[in-house]
């Protein structure tokens, strides 16, 4: 069996699986920014997901940070679980993950699509270079050492 962290591994992109990596936590963060699910009721509901497993990544995207928990007015004992700034701005990544599905796992084409509210426009992830502005291919990128890096790890 797999384990939760990456220790070996000194890569943001690990560190980020080690807390949305699991079997359905990008669902559940999808459900909450698209699917309106701030209740462990609905979550479950919607998406079918065994209670425990549900409770498990509810707790540990609370640990994390991505969600916080609120009471409800109406029902104070009842709390609700509400995306953190943190956990929205997983919504790039779900995306993104949604376009490349739709490109390779999609036979029916997109099953859903994101859209602008404000226009209606698709909305669409792309990635651009900060000094020229310009859309790179993916062979056209490169990674270098960061800050961060351990030494000869590249």
């Amino acid at each position: 069996m797999l384990g939760r962290t990456y220790d070996r591994e000194n890569c943001s992109a690990a560190r980020a699986l080690e807390i949305v990596g699991e079997r359905w936590s990008l669902l559940i963060i999808r459900c909450a920014a698209f699917g309106g699910a701030t209740r462990f009721t609905t979550f479950q509901r919607k998406l079918g997901i065994a209670p425990n497993i549900l409770s498990n990544r509810l707790d540990r995207f609370v640990e994390a940070g991505l969600m916080r928990l609120q009471p409800l007015a109406s029902e104070p004992e009842t709390y609700e679980y509400l995306l953190t700034s943190k956990g929205r701005d997983l919504v790039p990544v779900l995306i993104a993950l949604t376009e490349w599905g739709d490109r390779y796992a999609a036979p029916s084409g997109p099953p859903v699509r994101f859209e602008h509210d404000g226009c209606g426009g698709t909305v669409h992830h792309h990635l651009s270079c900060d000094t020229c502005r310009k859309e790179p291919t993916p062979t056209q990128l490169a990674a270098r050492p960061g800050p961060g890096a351990r030494p000869g790890q590249f």
